[in-house]
């Protein structure tokens, strides 16, 4: 398993003892707790032996499912604590360990996402895994900030554990706004960065939810009981956004009844949370005409639509959510669950088959042939040209979650491959110096349906 359970128990019993250090509390109170917490911290051998002992116990056809059950659970933990821990406690979740051989030697080069050949990348001993999340079950680590949605710069998937459950609290308080919405919104704002050291912006916003003084004043309450409003916290925060969109949302619903403005109601209520309801409603709809509305606003607006679909997939195994798009458990959304369990994993030159990721990584095709192979048993063949061959095309404009998407058109045929995920994203592997991510579809692109 990638993460051991000791290394969890290790790493708050060092997150504990650096709070206790620096605790204005008598000497010998500090030391009754340090005693604690090296008794705490002993158990950790002890865990992961018992663990080892139930699972060998098992029937042998059991084990590995037992196996992985536990690899999940530790790194769910992992991932949800991480952002809390101090730097000494986060190495001890991710040690480094020993460098792995070297891959075996890649399969010709073939053009990129971009038409472009790439050139096979030295030979170099591989170096121990960067710091960040660890696939649950396949021992690899990832980068801590991939850009891993289009127009982010930040990877959001440590942080949602956090704020997931505010951001489904709050994405309940009205019919309009859901919680892949403010997520969406909150990775568009700030990036999820919160907090005294989250940065502040030229105009003076504030906070993971990016509020101006006066609004704050307005809508931040204390949302989480500890006596006071916190504009760079978390929950109260994300629930003044989730109540100021709703008011926001009613009102210009209101207007578009009396015919005052027109367009979507959601894109017009995002659209008011950057300019301010006030720039709507002089505009008749979405704000207009100002270089910081065409430069700024409406950026802004597609960019969070653009992402509600990845949020509401990078959301769903914290909450359950559903996605507007039919079951998370049918086949189709069974394919893009599966990829985007490697969210941030580094594109590899040839990597990558239907048992996982190889060589630290994925090239499109090997994405496409795992997620496809681990949801259905279909086996693809390895390149995204003979892959072509597989299945039916259909219209771009029928595709759904699970279909594939071919682009880079050559002589010889596709030269990418990707899985559609919906509202008009997709998720694959791009090129070499890059990583698993989502993006918008690219306009050449032709979908196929293979079951």
């Amino acid at each position: 398993m990638s993460v051991d359970p000791s290394a969890v128990i290790v790493a708050v019993a060092t997150a504990a003892s650096a709070l206790v250090q620096g605790a204005d509390i008598p000497a010998e109170i500090k030391d009754q707790v340090n005693q604690a917490i090296e008794s705490f911290e002993t158990t950790a051998p002890e865990t992961d032996r018992q663990l080892e002992e139930f699972v060998a116990s098992l029937p042998e056809p059991m084990q590995a499912g037992a196996q992985q059950t536990v690899a999940d659970t530790t790194e769910s933990v992992a991932a949800a604590i991480e952002p809390h821990l101090p730097a000494e406690a986060v190495a001890e979740l991710h040690p480094q360990p020993e460098p792995p051989p070297l891959p075996p030697a890649a399969p010709a080069p073939r053009p990129n996402a971009w038409g472009i050949v790439p050139s096979p990348p030295p030979v170099q001993q591989p170096v121990g895994p960067l710091p960040g999340s660890v696939v649950p079950g396949t021992g690899v680590a990832l980068p801590s900030v991939p850009a891993i949605l289009p127009g982010t710069g930040l990877a959001p998937i440590g942080a949602i554990a956090v704020f997931a459950p505010w951001l489904k609290k709050a994405g309940s308080i009205c019919e309009g706004i859901t919680a892949p919405v403010l997520a969406a919104l909150y990775s568009a704002e700030n990036g999820f960065r919160y907090g005294p050291t989250a940065p502040v912006s030229p105009v003076g916003a504030k906070g993971p939810g990016q509020f101006m003084p006066g609004t704050w004043d307005a809508y931040g309450k204390d949302a989480d009981g500890d006596g006071k409003a916190d504009v760079l916290g978390i929950a109260d925060p994300v629930m003044a956004s989730g109540q100021y969109l709703c008011d926001s949302y009613k009102l210009i619903e209101g207007w578009k009844q009396r015919g005052l403005v027109e367009g979507d109601t959601l894109d017009l209520t995002l659209a008011a949370y950057n300019a301010g309801a006030g720039a709507v409603r002089r505009s008749g709809g979405m704000p207009s005409g100002s270089p910081d509305y065409e430069n700024q606003t409406k950026p802004y607006v597609a960019k969070i639509r653009a992402t509600e679909v990845a949020f509401a997939r990078l959301l769903s195994p914290f909450l359950g959510l559903g996605i507007g798009m039919g079951a998370l458990s049918d086949t189709g959304n069974r394919v893009v669950d599966l990829a985007f369990k490697f969210l941030g994993l580094p594109y590899v030159w040839g990597g990558g088959n239907i048992n996982g990721p190889s060589g630290g990584g994925f090239d499109c095709s090997g994405l496409t042939s795992y997620a496809v192979h681990a949801a259905t048993g279909i086996a693809l063949p390895r390149t995204s040209e003979t892959q072509w061959r597989v299945g039916t095309e259909i219209p771009l404009a029928l595709a759904r979650p699970g279909d594939l998407l071919f682009g880079n058109w050559q002589a010889a045929g596709p030269g990418h491959v990707a899985i559609y995920i919906g509202g008009g994203q997709m998720v694959h592997a791009p090129t070499t110096g890059d990583v698993v991510r989502v993006g918008a579809v690219s306009p050449d692109m032709k979908a196929r349906r293979i079951f």
